[in-house]
């Protein structure tokens, strides 16, 4: 009986000597696939995590490059030609394609003696005739120019060969510093470039 049996056993594999062969194949093929899938889970994370690196420094070249500059002439005021009361100054975007809210720029002065936080009443931000308007009326954008009008503080007294700075620090971008030093003899009005 038992070696009826394992003659049995014998025929059931006798036509099957190529499934071996195909059964190896399709664990390959399963491998294959497996490694692949992983591959791409891998790929994919590196080139997510390439750009989050990419929009980075994107992000702080952005804050660190300024995006006011001065454009044109500086220019000082004073009562009585002794003590100076104002400046204006000309700003542009240093970069052309920008845009900055003038509403949300903040400034503040400062000497070598004194400093203030500058409030809304003490300068005024008005965009220069010929600046055609493209977007928001209080955008500054990149082919206008903006008159910026500073009274000096009440407190800050800055006479000849004294120097003083405005820092004028934007919503986005590397804050603008203007630092100027008095002529000997200030005049009504004066250039300080």
């Amino acid at each position: 009986m038992y070696h009826k049996l394992i003659k049995a056993i014998k025929r059931l594999h006798v036509g099957q000597r190529g499934m071996t062969g195909l059964e190896t194949a399709i664990i390959l093929i399963a491998f294959v696939t497996v490694a692949s899938v992983l591959a791409y889970s891998v790929l994919s994370a590196g080139i997510f995590s390439a750009e989050k690196g990419k929009e980075t420094v994107y992000s702080g070249l952005e804050s660190a490059q300024s995006s006011l500059e001065v454009k044109g002439a500086v220019i000082g005021y004073s009562d009585d030609n002794a003590k100076l009361t104002s400046l204006r100054i000309k700003l542009a975007m240093a970069v052309q394609d920008e845009k900055i809210d003038s509403s949300a720029i903040y400034l503040t002065y400062f000497d070598a003696e004194y400093s203030e936080q500058l409030t809304g009443s003490d300068f005024t931000l008005t965009k220069l005739a010929g600046s055609t308007e493209r977007g928001s009326t209080n955008m500054i954008e990149g082919d206008e120019v903006w008159l910026l009008t500073v009274t000096i503080p009440a407190g800050a007294t800055v006479n000849p060969y004294d120097w003083c700075a405005i820092q004028i620090v934007p919503p986005t971008g590397a804050s603008l510093q203007v630092q100027r030093t008095m002529p000997g003899y200030l005049d009504d009005y004066f250039n300080l470039n």
